[in-house]
């Protein structure tokens, strides 16, 4: 003998099957996952007895449910989509050698500048001072370190470009403060 309820499950697979199934794939846009949200919903309406459900009833439940299940699975996808970057790793990556002995050819380059040229690129590349700020900490003037960073600069670029090719490429040095 067949309870009340699973009539009324079966009556609306078969009367009103494919109408939910074209509401889901309204929501989601695949034949796949309209399919699935449809059972998940069937599921979730009847996976439990439920008293005095009559066709419309359970049919506006189920569309709750499919409506609910895509809500939540927006939700998802946008929070998967927000830190999913931090768990996913990149398809290649680059080897920190080069960086590392790029760092410290830098190091070894800025070291071999005069002392104020290199305290000069120091404060203002690394401390990110301005110009005002490396003459007060210096005791100098603005001028003098406009030179010193300038003379820096120039001694750097062409030690690490000895063909003077990005020079050419930004019409020389210019410092601004």
């Amino acid at each position: 003998m067949a309870r009340p309820w699973d009539e009324v499950a079966t009556a609306l697979v078969v009367e009103r099957g494919d109408a939910l199934s074209r509401y889901a794939y309204l929501l989601t846009g695949s034949v796949d996952d309209a399919a699935d949200l449809v059972q998940d919903a069937l599921v979730r309406t009847f996976g439990t007895p439920r008293l005095g459900l009559t066709l419309p009833r359970a049919e506006a439940y189920v569309r709750r449910a499919i409506l609910n299940a895509v809500i939540d699975r927006s939700r998802r996808d946008g929070t998967w989509r927000r830190v999913r970057h931090l768990a996913v790793a990149p398809s290649s990556v680059d080897s920190a050698n080069a960086a590392t002995d790029e760092r410290l050819d830098l190091l070894e380059r800025i070291r071999a500048l005069p002392p104020r040229q290199a305290a000069c690129i120091v404060l203002r590349y690394y401390e990110d001072l301005t110009v005002d700020g490396i003459a007060a900490v210096l005791g100098i003037s603005s001028g003098g370190v406009k030179r010193y960073l300038s003379d820096g600069l120039h001694a750097l670029s062409s030690s690490l470009d000895p063909a003077g090719t990005r020079a050419a490429r930004t019409g020389g040095d210019h410092v601004s403060t």
